[in-house]
């Protein structure tokens, strides 16, 4: 993905990408658990390429 294809995503846009709530983000952010995320004022942002590196980084198991 190149930068110009990557946007920001909503705390409740990520909470419906990985399937649990936005207080469970809420947590892993107070945690430093997480999706890496930015602050804009109030609002908390996720990159989306952040987020695919996380996800990747989560994978355990499986066949290698």
């Amino acid at each position: 993905m190149s930068i110009s294809e990557d946007y920001w995503l909503t705390r409740p846009e990520v909470g419906e990408r990985l399937k649990v709530p936005e207080k469970t983000l809420a947590q892993w952010a107070s945690q430093g658990k997480g999706p890496k995320y930015h602050r804009f004022g109030r609002h908390t942002r996720y990159r989306l390429s952040d987020c695919i590196d996380w996800e990747n980084a989560q994978a355990t198991g499986g066949a290698a």
